[in-house]
């Protein structure tokens, strides 16, 4: 996977939300239509929750759908750091970090547009040099 689109209410509010995060738009980012963030090695793009669903051909009820976004760090306090720095920035905490039953540790918070987050520790999946897990 190369890209992932979030479908937001508020552009404006959403970059705002994820600038906080310390994550800065790409210069190739469209003001007002669509913005682009360069993840290393993967690309988070904003863009318009109603022009998503009908570029991708599905009814947009409004709700969850579905998915939720993780981020594996190396040990619980990133993942406390970060899940309280998403909740400082506008984020709703969902699950503060705590134990898994899978061995792990974990926390989720929810951006302004609903999409879930889960910032864990996976003792399975160990993370290489540049922060990408090791099936």
């Amino acid at each position: 996977m190369t890209l992932v689109t979030l479908g937001v209410g508020d552009l404006d509010r959403a970059i705002a939300f994820y600038s906080r995060l310390g994550w800065m738009p790409h210069p190739t980012s469209v003001e007002g239509e669509v913005a682009f963030f360069d993840l290393g090695g993967m690309v988070l793009a904003l863009w318009d929750r109603q022009k998503l669903a009908a570029d991708s051909g599905v009814p947009d009820g409004g709700g969850w759908g579905g998915v939720t976004l993780a981020h594996n760090v190396r040990d619980s306090g990133e993942v406390d750091a970060i899940v309280d720095s998403a909740v400082a920035a506008g984020a709703t905490l969902a699950r503060a970090g705590a134990a898994t039953p899978w061995g792990g540790y974990s926390g989720v918070f929810v951006d302004p547009d609903g999409h879930p987050w889960e910032i864990a520790v996976n003792p399975g999946w160990p993370l290489d040099e540049d922060g990408r897990p090791q099936l």
